[in-house]
């Protein structure tokens, strides 16, 4: 019975790493090619950038509603993030993923987060 299950296991290892190496597409779709071996660290890799852009995305989010309360209240935008912390809007500038900073333009009121 081990013999079968090892037998079938290394047999899997083989026909997982025979596929189609080229990287080209097919069906419209990106094909990419990974080994069993690497499958945790590209899953790692995917989940952190995900975690990072779902960071990028909620704390702009809370950003733009108060710059917004804050346009409404005050009837002009902030001139910098520290004001919305000084008036109260929000309790602190959230942090940006490495390598990010927040950008922000005083005049139209947008936030991005941007690479440095």
């Amino acid at each position: 019975m081990k013999t079968q299950l090892c037998f079938s296991f290394l047999a899997t290892l083989f026909l997982a790493g025979c596929g189609d190496k080229s990287g080209g597409t097919a069906g419209g779709t990106n094909v990419v090619s990974t080994s069993v071996a690497s499958a945790p660290a590209d899953y790692l890799r995917a989940a952190t950038k995900g975690e990072m852009d779902a960071q990028k995305t909620v704390d702009t989010a809370a950003l733009d509603k108060a710059v917004s309360m804050f346009n409404v209240d005050k009837g002009r935008y902030p001139k910098d993030l520290n004001e919305l912390v000084q008036e109260k809007y929000i309790p602190k500038i959230p942090p940006t993923p490495y390598g990010t900073k927040l950008s922000y333009d005083a005049n139209t009121g947008k936030i991005a987060v941007v690479k440095e």
